[in-house]
């Protein structure tokens, strides 16, 4: 997956969590708040990836 494509899976699941909210749902709430944090991690897996590559010039 790449950067972008986490960083759209965090706005997604923002937007989920917010209407959960919006519409007492907490099934979509807490649906819209586990894709942002698996957004997160992805997002910190590729810079962590970048900063290894940098190091290892790999």
């Amino acid at each position: 997956m790449s950067k972008g494509a986490a960083k759209s899976k965090q706005i997604k699941g923002k937007m989920k969590e917010t209407l959960g909210k919006a519409i007492g749902d907490k099934s979509m709430q807490r649906h819209g708040l586990g894709e942002q944090l698996r957004g997160k991690a992805q997002e910190i897996a590729h810079k962590t990836a970048d900063h290894v590559r940098k190091r290892t010039g790999h």
